[in-house]
């Protein structure tokens, strides 16, 4: 456990970056194959999951760097960023949840 405090965010920071990274170009790839597959005219079930799976992907990164985000919080005992991510991924899923009843 890193004892100082700006130590601390710099690594959750770099952290945060490298998912957020990982996240933009796992989505790009998965949308740029099933994009070309379309063009192709390829099958047209793997092009659809590879479509929708990047999708998913780049909507569920932020999901997961406010997961993350909470936990680097808890682990340093920051109360106050505790709470507030909490209430920020409240907003997430309750948006989510209204998204999902609206289908």
């Amino acid at each position: 456990m890193v004892r100082d405090p700006e130590l601390a965010l710099e690594r959750l920071e770099e952290r945060l970056g490298r998912l957020l990274k990982l996240g933009a170009e796992a989505s790009a790839v998965c949308l740029f194959i099933g994009l070309m597959l379309w063009i192709a005219g390829g099958p047209v079930r793997d092009e659809n999951v590879l479509l929708s799976a990047g999708l998913l992907i780049l909507m569920a990164t932020p999901i997961v760097r406010v997961i993350v985000s909470l936990v680097a919080y808890a682990r340093m005992r920051d109360w106050f960023f505790v709470t507030t991510t909490l209430l920020v991924f409240g907003v997430l899923i309750a948006t989510l949840m209204l998204a999902l009843l609206k289908t």
